[in-house]
């Protein structure tokens, strides 16, 4: 996987139990998504080039062990599939050097034309970008918080 954020846990991200907040966990996970536009060409720069850039539509956050204030923790980011317009993103938060999973973050992103406030396919270097990440990480396996769904049996 690609590593594309690390942080301490700051003071101001935790609750009265010393535990990571809810929203902080997403927080860090949006950040990691910038990583992933940087990684791919969508960067300032590129932004500006292509007048592209990606929103998030649908966002899955599973909650798996506890985050203490002054934990360090890094996330690691898998494409899990792509179009000429998606890219279906896991991400995993750890400990550095740990391969517990902490929280497990599933994410659909879809490139935006800025200018004409609508969906786009990636430009051309966007997309060699993606596929060359989705090459690379052609041999990972599914992660398993990946395509679940919230419910109740019954």
């Amino acid at each position: 996987m690609l590593n594309t954020y690390r942080t301490p846990i700051l003071p101001e991200w935790v609750d009265y139990n010393d535990h990571l907040r809810d929203a902080f966990y997403l927080l860090i996970f949006s950040y990691a998504t910038d990583a992933l536009m940087e990684h791919i060409g969508l960067d300032q720069a590129g932004r500006e080039r292509s007048g592209h850039t990606l929103y998030t539509l649908e966002c899955h956050l599973n909650y798996l062990a506890e985050v203490k204030l002054g934990a360090e923790v890094e996330v690691r980011t898998q494409l899990v599939a792509h179009d000429r317009k998606r890219l279906h993103v896991y991400h995993g938060l750890y400990r550095p050097g740990d391969e517990q999973l902490l929280a497990a973050n599933e994410q659909m992103l879809m490139n935006i034309d800025r200018h004409a406030g609508r969906s786009a396919p990636f430009d051309d270097a966007v997309l060699a970008q993606v596929q060359a990440l989705q090459e690379a990480q052609n041999g990972l396996p599914r992660p398993i918080h990946v395509g679940r769904a919230i419910g109740l049996p019954g």
